[in-house]
């Protein structure tokens, strides 16, 4: 585990195009040690206007390249709010990556919101190392947003989620965000990547930001809990960053 880096960028398109392009590099230098690369995404407007910006032209062997989600909006295949729909939009369509290799957390309809944090469990086992104890991959790289309430993936303020520890992934009920049911990894999981890149632009997250890089307590700031095994990194914008002492 390591401390918190700090990338600021001038404007959002300059931060999108710079993360873009460091996670290119990143991921060709895994493709040459490993395998296997398990990569986590995340939704919101800045995550999805960087999956645009994520290797236009294919140079990644995608085929050895695996795609999570830190957490989804539970509601029907092919509704607005669904992250991977967003995210197929943005990046999946045009990648040449087999279909299962990218593991889209169960929808509404076909499953309850506890049997869709089940089924994604499951699915995580099956990728499972001894680097992460509860139950998951260890991910190479974990895209995280944070919201102006200093929530990541659906670990909200003064929700359960936020201190569970031996489950990894949750069904979350009573979100403050709509919609109210939601699938969440859990802290453990998500600090068991190797790589934790939290990503946030404008000034309405520039709280929350503070937080994430001073001492809070975890359940008032889940950000603040965050931390890579390798790295940590906060890829910000000068709005996001504006809190911050130089």
């Amino acid at each position: 585990m390591t401390g918190k880096t700090l990338e600021i960028f001038p404007d959002k398109a300059k931060l999108t195009s710079g993360i873009a392009g460091h996670f290119t590099l990143t991921v060709e230098d895994l493709l040459r040690e490993k395998e296997l690369v398990h990569v986590v995404l995340t939704g919101g407007t800045v995550g999805i206007a960087l999956l645009r910006e994520i290797d236009p032209e294919n140079l990644l062997d995608w085929s050895r390249v695996h795609l999570w989600w830190g957490d989804e909006r539970f509601v029907a295949t092919g509704h607005a709010d669904r992250n991977e729909g967003q995210a197929t939009e943005a990046l999946i369509h045009r990648l040449p990556i087999p279909a299962s290799n990218v593991h889209r957390m169960p929808a509404a309809g076909s499953f309850t919101l506890d049997e869709a944090a089940r089924a994604y469990q499951a699915e995580l086992a099956a990728f499972t190392t001894d680097l992460n104890p509860i139950g998951a991959p260890s991910f190479d790289i974990t895209f995280l947003g944070v919201g102006p309430d200093a929530h990541i993936a659906s670990l909200f303020p003064g929700l359960d989620g936020v201190t569970v520890t031996d489950q990894p992934v949750i069904g979350v009920r009573n979100s403050p965000k709509p919609p109210a049911e939601r699938v969440s990894l859990t802290l453990p999981v998500l600090n068991a990547s190797q790589r934790g890149w939290i990503v946030a632009a404008g000034a309405d997250k520039a709280e929350a930001v503070k937080l994430a890089v001073g001492p809070a307590d975890a359940s008032a700031a889940p950000v603040s809990a965050v931390h890579g095994q390798l790295e940590t990194v906060l890829w910000l914008d000068t709005d996001a960053a504006a809190l911050l002492s130089a």
